[in-house]
């Protein structure tokens, strides 16, 4: 995952609520067996509308996306924070969020910003009055800038550490290898072994002591 301290650009106004997983990424998108390339169904059903937000040329190019309370609700598939990434977006704003949504976003690195319903209405109101409007969410400070308003961030200090170091789950795992493969080089040969890793030093008598007991 890649480092995300601070998050600048443009937002595009989305303002509806309880937008679904399905709305974000219809089903039919999830055949793919990688975790890129679903950029193309983003809003697909949506976006068949002319009228559709994201549709509007004054919008493309934003990074952030403004929406209403309880945004990823809906089926758990990681598959929707993966679209608004392939979408360009690294950050949604919203009164509030789905849980499962909010955990996939942010093991992507897409920021979930959670702001009081008076302010995310604010920033909606902004953006759609000027689509030049800056947003500015740093993540390593824990701040959140835009129309007029300078808020925190509402993160635990674990959760902005892991973005601020571009750790997803596997990348904390890593931050141990050497203590894994230490373990590793000690388990004996018949039991599952991590390909590569060496051997334990008596494992092979370890193994032979193992398949006696079993004949007795």
């Amino acid at each position: 995952m890649e480092k995300v301290t601070r998050i600048a650009g443009r937002a595009a106004p989305l303002d509806r609520a309880d937008v679904d997983t399905d709305q974000i990424i219809p089903a039919s998108y999830l055949k793919r067996l990688e975790r890129t390339g679903y950029g193309d169904g983003l809003f697909s059903a949506w976006r068949k509308d002319p009228a559709f937000v994201l549709n509007d040329a004054r919008y493309a190019g934003a990074s952030v996306l403004v929406a209403g309370p309880n945004f990823g609700c809906g089926s758990s598939r990681e598959h929707a924070a993966w679209a608004l990434r392939d979408g360009g977006f690294r950050a949604v704003i919203a009164p509030s969020f789905a849980d499962i949504f909010r955990s996939n976003a942010l093991k992507v690195g897409v920021v979930p910003v959670r702001l009081a319903p008076a302010q995310v209405e604010r920033v909606m109101r902004a953006v759609e009055a000027d689509p030049a409007t800056e947003v500015e969410i740093d993540v390593a400070a824990g701040r959140v800038r835009a129309a007029g308003i300078d808020a925190a961030l509402d993160l635990d200090e674990f959760t902005r550490w892991r973005l601020t170091e571009g750790l997803d789950d596997i990348g904390l795992t890593l931050r141990h290898e050497a203590d894994i493969a230490a373990y590793e080089s000690r388990r004996p040969t018949w039991l599952p072994q991590v390909a590569g890793a060496p051997a334990a030093e008596g494992s092979a008598r370890s193994a032979t002591a193992e398949k006696s007991r079993g004949n007795t």
